[in-house]
């Protein structure tokens, strides 16, 4: 039986599924947003990104250390309110790299590489929708 939360997953996959790249809305502590253009893929039906500095960027040092930091996508002209799931199994960490490297790998293969390195790896994301669905 699908839940309520399997068709906002859905939502959110379709919504990014076919674009090259989303924005990535993180709220600020004081309160403004910071949007960053960041690459996305889809596999199994779920939604990931990562980010192209590693640890270094901002956002991802904020959304890490703050489990109730405010993120948005926007894709496709809409903005849906999601949260940042770390994943940290290496198979499905692969599994991804391999899905960066086949959607990005022939047009950009320079940053493609980087997105697939250890460094970026090592930040993978997993889109979900927001269980609070904050306006």
């Amino acid at each position: 039986m699908k839940t309520a939360m399997d068709t906002v997953t859905k939502t959110v996959t379709n919504t990014v599924m076919d674009c090259a790249e989303i924005v990535l809305r993180v709220r600020r502590a004081d309160g403004r947003w910071s949007a960053r253009t960041v690459w996305v893929v889809v596999l199994d039906g779920e939604a990931y990104v990562r980010s192209a500095f590693g640890q270094r960027s901002a956002w991802y040092r904020r959304v890490l250390r703050h489990a109730d930091t405010e993120v948005e996508v926007e894709a496709a002209g809409v903005r849906l309110p999601v949260t940042l799931l770390s994943v940290n199994a290496p198979e499905l960490v692969r599994r991804v790299s391999t899905a960066y490297r086949a959607k990005y790998g022939l047009h950009w293969p320079g940053p493609a590489e980087s997105m697939t390195g250890p460094e970026a790896a090592a930040t993978t994301l997993r889109l979900r929708p927001d269980p609070n669905d904050r306006p």
